[in-house]
């Protein structure tokens, strides 16, 4: 939807009229006339621009071809995974069979019912995408989920393998009066990982943490750089079951590739909120949609995928507020 792109780049505002498309082009051709040695830059951005310029099709097929990656994926060794990560999600114990999987629940809060009737099943090699408006019950079901509240009817019932991660909003495991460093290390210089031994400093750099920015007292830090610390410490959980409430708020585009990435090469089932449908469509899977109505349709395929499937099923619908249906008592 941009008409100009302004970028700051190393202290300098640069100004693009174009989109966002466009801007990839233009910044792909100045960072080869700079003639510095800047590959990794590179690289990143020609991936992007090569899924920019992929038909719809295509980023479908992309999306499908994950689900058939998981072994490969879950044996990658470190070394490997290191060499292309600037996210280091850690793969967490192996997955079996059974992830999570919805029975009949119901939930409501006073005469407002969130959803009736819920049925799914977590595939243990894909990533969700959790979408609707706000109030629609996202948040709650990703804390029914983790037994922090109870459904109004029906079950939840949980693989015996799954070790769960829940990356919520409110990143209430942050004390505001200790460093980035010492809320990542816990006073441990190495951090247990993937089955070896991690720098805590390293770990924290490839959060785009680096020199003082590790030492900034995390009451003062931005709401992206706090989203970005939540995720470092959840992850560090080495959970095979990610619960991401909303991780893209906040952070920048770099990370937001990074993330996409992490994601992408995770050889374990993750659910993701967001509002982002750009984001969305390039990592997702599977859909859980929640409607409006109390209705949630979970759909097999990426977003723009679902979005054809909605306009099939319902037509085209104009924005409006969210709606409940009432809580019956029958």
């Amino acid at each position: 939807m941009a008409g100009w792109i302004l970028e700051l780049d190393r202290g300098e505002g640069i100004p693009w009229q174009g989109n966002y498309s466009s801007w990839l082009e233009q910044k792909t051709q100045r960072l080869a006339q700079e003639e510095k040695t800047e590959s990794k830059r590179q690289k990143t951005l020609q991936r992007e621009l090569e899924w920019v310029r992929m038909a719809p099709k295509a980023r479908q097929a992309k999306g499908k071809a994950r689900l058939n990656s998981y072994d490969k994926l879950l044996n990658e060794t470190v070394k490997e995974k290191e060499e292309k990560l600037e996210i280091f999600i850690p793969n967490g114990p192996r997955l079996g069979n059974k992830v999570i999987e919805a029975v009949h629940v119901a939930k409501a809060f006073g005469d407002k019912l969130l959803f009736d009737d819920l049925n799914f099943m977590l595939p243990p090699n894909g990533i969700v995408g959790v979408i609707g408006p706000n109030g629609a019950g996202k948040t709650t079901l990703f804390r029914l989920i983790m037994g922090l509240e109870k459904p109004d009817s029906g079950t939840f019932e949980v693989g015996e393998t799954v070790k769960a991660v829940y990356v919520d909003q409110q990143h209430t495991s942050i004390d505001p009066d200790k460093t980035v460093y010492e809320v990542i290390s816990d006073g441990v210089e190495l951090l247990r990982m993937g089955g070896r031994d991690v720098n805590a400093r390293a770990y924290l750099s490839r959060f785009n943490f680096t020199g003082v920015d590790q030492q900034k007292k995390c009451g003062v830090l931005s709401g992206g750089e706090r989203n970005r610390l939540q995720l470092a410490l959840a992850l560090k959980q080495e959970g095979n079951v990610l619960l991401l409430d909303e991780p893209t708020n906040d952070i920048d585009v770099n990370t937001l590739r990074a993330l996409e990435e992490g994601l992408d090469d995770f050889a374990g089932c993750a659910v993701v909120i967001s509002h982002d449908r750009w984001f969305l469509d390039r990592i997702c899977t599977h859909i859980l949609a929640f409607e409006g109505d109390s209705r949630v349709f979970f759909f097999e395929g990426s977003y723009s995928e679902y979005e054809e499937n909605k306009l099939k099923r319902l037509g085209r619908e104009e924005p409006k507020r969210i709606r409940y249906r009432r809580l019956t008592t029958d």
